[in-house]
C-alpha cells in the first residue's frame, strides 16, 4: 500500500461541528464558529485580536496594507519560502528585498538583515520555517532601531514556542495558514493575529470589502458604509466549524507529529551522519510542532535519485521551496544567481518525508527503513 507525503485528518468529530453550522443556517462569515476560533486563538496566544481569514496568502496581503506600503517601499524577506511571502508586499507596489537563510534552521539569517536595510525598507518579515523560530531579539531589535514593523509568516507554527512565549506573537502582525498539509486545517484558510492594538480597527475594516461591517454587527453603528480600501477576506462560519473541531485535539494532533519527527531524527541519525545528509536542526529555546522533517542532500543529483527510490517503494517524498530571488519575478526585483547559497542548495537538494498525525507505527517504520537502504 502506497504511503503518501500528507493525509488530511477530517474525522468524523469534524464532520459533525460542520452539520451543525449547516442546521444553525449561518454558513457566511462571522458565526459562531469563527467567534469561537478567534477568541480561542487570541485568548491562547495573548494576541489583542485574531481575525479568520481565507488563506494565509490574504492574511500576508492584509499585512501589507496595514503596513501602508507604497510603490518603492521595501520589505526584507526570507527567499527561501512561498511565494505568498513576497507577493504580498509585491501586489501593493512595494519591493521585496530577499535574504538568505541560516544554515542549520533554514531561517532567515538574522546577521544579514541590517546590510539589506536601505531608507526605503519599511518592513521585515520573518518565516518559522518548519515551526522553529527565527531569533526574533535580534530581529525585534534591529526593527526597533530602524523603526520597521515586524510580520511574521508563521503558516508552520501555529502553538509552536520560542523561549516558552508561542510564535506569532512576537512582530507586530502574524500570519496562519489551515490549508490542508498544515497540522490544523479546514481545508483551505488563514488567520491574522493583530498585535499592535493601533491596527486592530482598519484591519476589520479592510477584511470587510473596506466597510465598517464589525461595528455595525456590534451595534456600534445604525448602519454600514465604505470607508477605505479592502477585500473579501472572511472566512466561512462552515470553515470556521471544522477549525473548531480541530482545535480542539490540536495538542493531540501536535504531539503525535512532534513524536513522528522524533522517532526520524533519531533513527536517521546514524545514516545521515554515515552519508553527508543534513537533517533538521532546532536551536534551545524553540518548541516546534512537527510541522516538517527534511533531508537535505549533498547535491540535487543525491535528492532526485532519493525520491525515485522511493517513490519505487512506493512512499511519495517531496522537495519544498525554489528560492525566490532567483525566479523570473524574483530576478525582475534585483535578485541574481549566486545571492542567496544557502537557499539556492536547499532548493535544490532538500526532501521532505511523509508527515501527518495519523501516520502509523508501521508505516513510519517502512519509510525509516527505506530512507536507510538509500545510498547517495
Amino acid at each position: 500500500m502506497s504511503i503518501p507525503f500528507n493525509r488530511p485528518d477530517i474525522t468524523h468529530v469534524d464532520r459533525g461541528f460542520l452539520e451543525d453550522a449547516i442546521i444553525g443556517g449561518h454558513s457566511s462569515g462571522n458565526g459562531i464558529f469563527t467567534k469561537k476560533v478567534e477568541e480561542f486563538i487570541s485568548e491562547t496566544a495573548s494576541s489583542d485580536r485574531t481575525l479568520l481569514t481565507t488563506s494565509c496568502t490574504h492574511a500576508l496581503e492584509m499585512s501589507a496594507l496595514l503596513c501602508s506600503l507604497r510603490p518603492g517601499d521595501e520589505v526584507i524577506v526570507p527567499s527561501y519560502t512561498f511565494v505568498s511571502t513576497a507577493n504580498a508586499f509585491a501586489l501593493f507596489g512595494a519591493k521585496p528585498v530577499f535574504v538568505d537563510s541560516r544554515e542549520d534552521t533554514l531561517n532567515i539569517d538574522a546577521s544579514l538583515i541590517e546590510a539589506a536595510i536601505t531608507p526605503r525598507t519599511r518592513a521585515i518579515c520573518v518565516v518559522h520555517y518548519g515551526g522553529v523560530a527565527c531569533e526574533m531579539e535580534n530581529i525585534l531589535e534591529l526593527a526597533k532601531a530602524h523603526n520597521l514593523v515586524v510580520i511574521e509568516d508563521n503558516a508552520h507554527g501555529l502553538f509552536a514556542r520560542y523561549r516558552g512565549k508561542y510564535l506569532g506573537t512576537f512582530g507586530s502582525l502574524a500570519t496562519q495558514s489551515f490549508h490542508e498539509t498544515k497540522n490544523v486545517t479546514c481545508g483551505e484558510g488563514g488567520a491574522l493575529l493583530i498585535n499592535d492594538a493601533s491596527l486592530v480597527e482598519r484591519a476589520e475594516i479592510l477584511r470587510e470589502k473596506g466597510t465598517n461591517r464589525s461595528r455595525f454587527l456590534r451595534s456600534q453603528v445604525d448602519k454600514y458604509t465604505w470607508v477605505d480600501i479592502g477585500s473579501s477576506w472572511v472566512m466561512s462560519d462552515l470553515l470556521a466549524a471544522i477549525l473548531w473541531s480541530q482545535l480542539q485535539r490540536a495538542n493531540d494532533i501536535n504531539s503525535r507529529r512532534v513524536a513522528i519527527w522524533n522517532q526520524y531524527d533519531s533513527d536517521l541519525q546514524d545514516w545521515a551522519d554515515k552519508h553527508g545528509v543534513l537533517r533538521p536542526f532546532v536551536p534551545a529555546g524553540c518548541e516546534h510542532v512537527g510541522h516538517v522533517y527534511h533531508l537535505r542532500f549533498r547535491e540535487g543529483e543525491q535528492r532526485t535519485r532519493f525520491i525515485a527510490h522511493m517513490k519505487e517503494h512506493q512512499i511519495s517524498c517531496v522537495f519544498h521551496y525554489q528560492p525566490l530571488h532567483a525566479s523570473p519575478v524574483g530576478r525582475r526585483f534585483g535578485g541574481f544567481s549566486g545571492q542567496c547559497p544557502v537557499s539556492e542548495h536547499a532548493g535544490e537538494c532538500l526532501v521532505r518525508v511523509p508527515m501527518f498525525n495519523t501516520l502509523n507505527d508501521n508505516d513510519l517504520a517502512r519509510i525509516i527503513d527505506t530512507v536507510q537502504r538509500f545510498i547517495p
